[in-house]
Protein backbone atom coordinates (compact mmCIF):
# COMPACT_ATOMS: atom_id res chain seq x y z
CA UNK A 1 0.00 0.00 0.00
CA UNK A 2 1.33 3.42 -0.67
CA UNK A 3 1.80 5.50 1.80
CA UNK A 4 0.21 10.00 1.54
CA UNK A 5 1.04 13.33 3.21
CA UNK A 6 -1.36 15.85 2.76
CA UNK A 7 -0.13 18.97 3.15
CA UNK A 8 -3.18 22.18 2.91
CA UNK A 9 -4.07 24.97 5.40
CA UNK A 10 -7.12 24.19 5.23
CA UNK A 11 -8.85 21.54 7.36
CA UNK A 12 -11.58 20.71 5.27
CA UNK A 13 -9.63 20.44 2.29
CA UNK A 14 -7.50 18.18 3.86
CA UNK A 15 -10.30 16.11 5.41
CA UNK A 16 -11.88 15.41 1.88
CA UNK A 17 -8.48 14.73 0.12
CA UNK A 18 -7.51 11.86 3.21
CA UNK A 19 -11.08 10.56 2.10
CA UNK A 20 -10.43 10.34 -1.39
CA UNK A 21 -7.03 8.52 -0.79
CA UNK A 22 -8.43 6.23 1.94
CA UNK A 23 -11.34 5.39 -0.37
CA UNK A 24 -8.50 4.69 -3.02
CA UNK A 25 -6.79 2.03 -1.18
CA UNK A 26 -4.03 4.86 -0.10
CA UNK A 27 -2.65 4.55 3.15
CA UNK A 28 -2.41 8.48 4.65
CA UNK A 29 -0.19 7.97 7.11
CA UNK A 30 -0.08 12.14 7.90
CA UNK A 31 -1.69 15.59 7.59
CA UNK A 32 -0.31 18.85 7.93
CA UNK A 33 -1.56 22.75 7.85
CA UNK A 34 2.07 23.78 6.80
CA UNK A 35 4.73 22.48 5.14
CA UNK A 36 7.45 23.14 7.77
CA UNK A 37 5.24 20.32 10.13
CA UNK A 38 4.42 18.14 7.47
CA UNK A 39 8.23 17.83 6.87
CA UNK A 40 8.45 16.35 9.96
CA UNK A 41 5.50 14.00 9.02
CA UNK A 42 7.53 13.17 5.45
CA UNK A 43 10.88 12.29 8.04
CA UNK A 44 9.11 9.81 10.11
CA UNK A 45 6.80 7.87 7.52
CA UNK A 46 8.85 7.97 4.02
CA UNK A 47 5.40 8.46 2.12
CA UNK A 48 5.20 7.71 -1.55
CA UNK A 49 2.90 10.51 -2.20
CA UNK A 50 2.82 13.76 -0.88
CA UNK A 51 0.52 16.22 -1.63
CA UNK A 52 0.90 19.91 -0.95
CA UNK A 53 -1.36 22.90 -1.75
CA UNK A 54 -0.41 25.38 -4.43
CA UNK A 55 0.51 28.51 -1.70
CA UNK A 56 2.72 26.18 0.59
CA UNK A 57 4.47 25.38 -2.20
CA UNK A 58 5.16 28.47 -4.00
CA UNK A 59 5.35 30.01 -0.12
CA UNK A 60 8.20 27.42 0.48
CA UNK A 61 10.24 26.36 -2.87
CA UNK A 62 13.35 25.32 -0.46
CA UNK A 63 11.45 22.92 1.37
CA UNK A 64 10.15 20.85 -1.72
CA UNK A 65 13.42 21.26 -3.01
CA UNK A 66 15.12 19.26 0.00
CA UNK A 67 11.64 16.76 -0.44
CA UNK A 68 12.85 16.44 -4.16
CA UNK A 69 16.94 16.29 -2.83
CA UNK A 70 16.32 13.72 -0.03
CA UNK A 71 13.39 11.53 -1.47
CA UNK A 72 13.44 11.60 -4.95
CA UNK A 73 10.97 8.93 -5.65
CA UNK A 74 8.61 10.78 -3.60
CA UNK A 75 6.01 11.76 -5.74
CA UNK A 76 4.79 15.00 -5.09
CA UNK A 77 1.65 16.73 -6.44
CA UNK A 78 0.49 20.11 -6.50
CA UNK A 79 -3.34 21.01 -4.72
CA UNK A 80 -5.10 23.99 -6.07
CA UNK A 81 -8.22 25.24 -7.47
CA UNK A 82 -6.83 27.45 -10.02
CA UNK A 83 -4.02 25.99 -12.27
CA UNK A 84 -2.35 28.12 -15.73
CA UNK A 85 0.17 27.33 -18.14
CA UNK A 86 2.99 29.66 -16.22
CA UNK A 87 1.99 27.41 -12.91
CA UNK A 88 2.29 23.91 -14.30
CA UNK A 89 5.42 24.93 -16.21
CA UNK A 90 6.44 26.41 -12.97
CA UNK A 91 5.86 22.65 -11.21
CA UNK A 92 7.53 20.71 -13.56
CA UNK A 93 10.76 22.44 -13.05
CA UNK A 94 10.66 22.37 -9.77
CA UNK A 95 9.88 18.63 -10.21
CA UNK A 96 6.51 17.87 -9.05
CA UNK A 97 4.98 14.84 -10.52
CA UNK A 98 1.43 15.83 -11.26
CA UNK A 99 -1.76 18.02 -10.35
CA UNK A 100 -4.69 17.93 -8.44
CA UNK A 101 -7.56 20.15 -8.84
CA UNK A 102 -9.88 21.17 -6.03
CA UNK A 103 -12.93 20.49 -5.93
CA UNK A 104 -11.89 16.68 -5.11
CA UNK A 105 -13.19 14.72 -7.83
CA UNK A 106 -12.31 10.91 -6.43
CA UNK A 107 -12.27 9.64 -9.95
CA UNK A 108 -9.64 12.33 -11.25
CA UNK A 109 -7.60 12.83 -8.24
CA UNK A 110 -6.96 8.38 -8.07
CA UNK A 111 -6.63 8.29 -12.01
CA UNK A 112 -4.12 11.52 -11.72
CA UNK A 113 -1.90 9.16 -8.81
CA UNK A 114 -2.34 6.19 -10.38
CA UNK A 115 -1.23 7.08 -14.18
CA UNK A 116 2.14 8.83 -12.84
CA UNK A 117 2.87 5.90 -10.56
CA UNK A 118 2.74 3.57 -13.33
CA UNK A 119 4.84 6.21 -15.36
CA UNK A 120 7.08 6.19 -12.71
CA UNK A 121 7.46 2.48 -12.67
CA UNK A 122 7.98 2.29 -16.67
CA UNK A 123 10.37 4.95 -16.04
CA UNK A 124 12.32 2.93 -13.60
CA UNK A 125 12.20 -0.45 -15.55
CA UNK A 126 13.24 0.80 -19.10
CA UNK A 127 16.26 2.57 -16.89
CA UNK A 128 17.12 -0.45 -15.60
CA UNK A 129 16.68 -2.68 -19.11
CA UNK A 130 19.10 -0.33 -20.49
CA UNK A 131 21.45 -0.88 -17.77
CA UNK A 132 21.41 -4.42 -18.24
CA UNK A 133 20.40 -5.27 -21.62
CA UNK A 134 21.48 -8.77 -21.46
CA UNK A 135 19.34 -9.62 -18.65
CA UNK A 136 15.75 -8.49 -20.38
CA UNK A 137 13.03 -6.81 -18.41
CA UNK A 138 14.57 -5.84 -14.83
CA UNK A 139 12.00 -6.00 -12.09
CA UNK A 140 11.25 -2.62 -10.31
CA UNK A 141 13.41 -0.85 -7.77
CA UNK A 142 10.66 -0.16 -5.36
CA UNK A 143 8.22 -3.38 -4.79
CA UNK A 144 5.77 -1.16 -3.15
CA UNK A 145 5.22 1.19 -6.78
CA UNK A 146 4.96 -2.04 -8.90
CA UNK A 147 2.55 -3.30 -6.91
CA UNK A 148 0.67 -0.25 -7.40
CA UNK A 149 0.74 -0.31 -10.92
CA UNK A 150 -0.99 -3.98 -11.43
Amino acid sequence: MLKAVIIDSSAVARGLLNTVLLDGGYDVVGQSHTIASGMTLILKHQPHIVCITRDQIEDNPAEVREIKSNWPKTLIFMVSSEFNAATIQAGHAMGLAGFIVKPFKADTVLNTIRNTVIAMVKRQRAALASQNPAEGEAPAADGDLDAASK
